[in-house]
């Protein structure tokens, strides 16, 4: 069975070490003294699994959102250079809403 981190990550300690059991692989090699994290890793670099969840930013253009968003730091430097306060909190917010459209979109 092909398995990935998030799957390993949610097995009990029990179930991890009977995968390692059937395995002949240098990392996993003495896998019931490992506690779950370690033999998590360990298992994963066996198998060959990326450790890191790699997320995706689906239906929207992330490329012109992050561009917009240097714009605005720009934007937001110079007004609080300025000590305009209405421009800077227009800046800030329009900021946080552009990272939240991003994070929404994120899967």
């Amino acid at each position: 069975m092909a398995y990935t981190h998030h799957d390993l990550k949610h097995k009990t300690l029990a179930e991890l070490r009977d995968i390692a059991k059937d395995m002949d692989h240098e990392e996993v090699k003495g896998y019931t003294q490992l506690n779950k994290e370690h033999l998590v890793i360990a298992l994963c670099q066996a198998l060959g699994i990326d450790i890191h969840e790699h997320h995706e930013v689906v239906g929207i253009d992330k490329a012109a959102i992050k561009a917009r968003i240097r714009e605005l730091k720009k934007r937001r430097e110079a007004a609080l250079a300025a000590h305009d306060h209405a421009q800077l909190k227009m800046a800030r917010r329009s900021i946080h809403r552009l990272k939240r459209q991003i994070h929404k979109a994120t899967v």
